[in-house]
């Protein structure tokens, strides 16, 4: 019983002990991790996620969102921390915050909005989450539910302890914040907006914009703002409260039309070809000027790094993407493996190519797998087609593997060359008309509900006033 006392005593002593004042609030929070380790953990998964998703090749953008993300941050609760914002080259309309500041907004999430008041109600959104340290209470909570007993572990938590978090790549990026959390971080997202003197009544269009946001998804590896931040009408109708208890201001509150629409006149919108596309079951890589063929009936992803199929029976997956060193490096590296075991591995040409090819047997934690990996090289670049299945299926997957590998050739086709992306083209509406007669006056590229919800309108008989800056949509 006296042990049982001591150690009940040492278990109250360090959960006291790892506990540490939240910025925002003042109370007192469960927190195993320290903000050093917060930070390391949030620059291991930013790492990730530009990898995987990458970011949009505008300098000017990238530094107009850091500027105004900067702006609301400097004067949050938190100032010091080494905080960045990015916008990420996905279609897909989504913010969200990786621990210690390190903060995405999508290109998609850009189309859907009209000005930097909105932008900036998005981005507070995103700080507050930091700020009033979200993720860290919910890595606390997971880590502290696996220690158990593990008194000791509690103690003196170290990075290494959290490196299964940070390799969770886009998972923690999209975590289900309950909904306090979510509220808070509407809250603050409004209070800091407001501070820096931005019409926050800009908030309540995002939010409608991003109810009707499901049909720009599209495919993609991040899921929709809708998916990772749920907007009941209730937490609508709590923004909408604070609305009315605005002080009067004698000078009008910012809003940023002008700015913000002139910045991503010009961006690309939905999927852009130029980092690869899909024709049926056919990638082609305009930039990279190579294509390949995947097999029919097979879920395909295209990711910033790599290419990616999976068998209808989920039971096997080929992987393209580039590999540092020469063809023969690359293909040595890979066979010499601890654990793999090569078989016969040969050199050959492939549709004119030099090409290294062959199988190779490998055991994991789960299973054993066996696979085919193929090595070609194009303009100085070495690919590798890695194709793999659970030993017991491979027989009946190795055609398909090497015929995937072997159908590897230069893209020569000139219009598949030249495919560029869709855009976001500026028009300031001459007279009032409705969405469909601005569509007939400057065709988009895209369905009339897109041009509608892009324009934040109701429906194509929504009606532009006169000198209303539209979107529209061009490109192939």
């Amino acid at each position: 019983m006296a042990l049982l006392r001591g150690l009940l005593v040492v278990a109250t002593a360090t959960l006291l002990a790892a506990c540490a004042t939240n910025p925002v609030t003042g109370d007192r929070q469960l927190a195993l991790v320290s903000e050093g380790q917060e930070i390391e953990i949030g620059r291991q998964v930013a790492a990730g996620a530009e990898q995987q998703m990458g970011l949009v090749d505008d300098e000017a953008l990238q530094a107009y969102v850091q500027r105004l993300g900067m702006q609301l941050a400097q004067a949050s609760e938190r100032p010091d921390l080494p905080w960045r914002f990015r916008v990420a080259d996905d279609p897909t309309p989504n913010a969200f915050a990786a621990p210690g500041g390190f903060i995405y907004i999508t290109r998609g999430m850009l189309a859907l909005l009209r000005n930097e008041a909105e932008l900036v109600s998005i981005l507070g959104h995103e700080i507050g989450h930091v700020t009033a340290r979200h993720s860290v209470a919910m890595m606390s909570r997971a880590q502290l539910a696996q220690l158990g007993l593990g008194i000791g572990s509690i103690i003196s938590p170290t990075v290494a302890q959290f490196g299964d978090l940070a390799a969770g790549g886009l998972q923690l990026l999209f975590l289900r914040y309950g909904r306090d959390a979510e509220r808070q971080a509407d809250d603050l997202g409004y209070r800091y907006a407001l501070e820096q003197g931005y019409d926050v009544r800009q908030m309540t269009n995002v939010f409608a914009a991003l109810q009707q946001s499901a049909q720009l998804a599209g495919q993609s590896p991040v899921p929709s703002w809708f998916a990772t931040h749920p907007y009941p009408e209730e937490r609508i109708a709590r923004i909408e409260k604070q609305l009315t208890t605005l002080p009067t201001v004698v000078e009008p509150r910012r809003i940023g039309e002008d700015t913000y629409l002139a910045r991503i006149d010009g961006l690309a919108y939905g999927d852009d070809p130029r980092k690869g596309y899909f024709e049926a079951n056919r990638f082609l890589h305009p930039e990279l000027a190579f294509r390949l063929d995947f097999p029919r009936d097979w879920r395909t992803q295209n990711f910033a790094q790599a290419v990616v199929a999976g068998s209808p029976r989920e039971d096997a997956l080929i992987q393209l993407m580039l590999v540092p060193g020469t063809l023969q490096e690359a293909a040595e590296r890979f066979f010499r493996q601890e654990g793999l075991t090569a078989g016969r591995v040969r050199s050959q040409s492939v549709n004119g190519l030099s090409a290294i090819i062959g199988a190779f047997q490998a055991q994991t934690e789960q299973t054993q797998l066996g696979g085919v990996a193929t090595f070609i090289s194009l303009e100085g670049r070495t690919y590798r087609i890695l194709a793999y299945s659970p030993v017991a299926q491979f027989a009946g997957y190795e055609r398909t593997f090497r015929a995937v590998g072997t159908s590897f050739a230069r893209l020569t086709d000139a219009k598949a060359l030249a495919r560029q992306p869709q855009r976001i083209a500026i028009v300031r509406v001459p007279r009032a008309m409705t969405v469909a007669a601005f569509n007939s006056a400057y065709p988009s590229a895209i369905p009339i509900e897109q041009l509608a919800l892009i324009n934040q309108m109701a429906g194509p008989e929504a009606i532009m006033p006169a000198r209303f800056q539209a979107k529209r949509v061009v490109g192939e």
